[in-house]
């Protein structure tokens, strides 16, 4: 966790905007400011990375015996929870933290074709999702965020894996579409339910995340 505490700190830093007119002292007392709200929210980006890691250790079941390398796991409701709290950067972020460490860890298996494939799912369902709902955060907006980011998601896999699993895993592409419709709904259904239960918790534990 401190770790990911830290590179997340880093990242954040990167792409944090800069004024080219502000001094020195300016920034000094901006830094000064702000250090005690950023450090709060990059402990609980961190926490959420470490909540989605430890699910993903606890729960993954397949769906469909047919394709039961296809497994479901909730470790995208922390990263839509973070989203939804702190905004799409911070939902990116998450994401590309949460997958580069469950790649290298507990689903280290997958290798490289796992930490991409996860990226670009998470972060279709997530950047969607928050985008919508951080216009104008209320229920409405965030069914609507979601029911398109899960849409979305499933659309952009159908073409993911029409191009990156064949390069990855080296099947023919008539092999990939033969199980396609598998695909498409196994993340029609793992987007759904991830989005239910975020719909569900996330004003219930809104406040402790917008706490300073």
């Amino acid at each position: 966790m401190i770790v990911t505490a830290l590179i997340l700190h880093c990242i954040k830093a990167f792409i944090m905007p800069r004024d080219p007119g502000e001094t020195m002292k300016t920034k000094r007392e901006y830094f000064m400011k702000n250090q005690k709200t950023n450090s709060a929210k990059i402990a609980k980006m961190a926490m959420l990375v470490a909540i989605s890691i430890v699910l993903v250790m606890i729960i993954h079941l397949p769906i469909f015996p047919a394709v039961a390398f296809l497994e479901y796991d909730p470790a995208d409701i922390p990263i839509l929870i973070g989203a939804f709290a702190f905004g799409p950067v911070a939902g990116i972020i998450l994401t590309v933290v949460t997958s580069v460490i469950q790649g290298l860890t507990v689903s280290a298996s997958s290798g490289l074709y796992g930490i991409i494939m996860h990226i670009i799912a998470t972060s279709v369902l997530v950047l969607a999702s928050s985008l919508i709902y951080t216009h104008k955060k209320t229920k409405m907006t965030a069914v609507i965020g979601l029911v398109t980011g899960t849409a979305l998601m499933a659309v952009v896999m159908f073409f993911a894996n029409m191009v990156i699993t064949p390069a990855f895993m080296g099947l023919p592409l008539a092999a990939v579409m033969e199980v396609m419709p598998f695909i498409v709904l196994f993340n029609i259904v793992k987007a759904g339910i991830n989005s239910v239960v975020t719909f569900i918790v996330y004003k219930r534990i809104s406040p402790f995340l917008h706490k300073n």
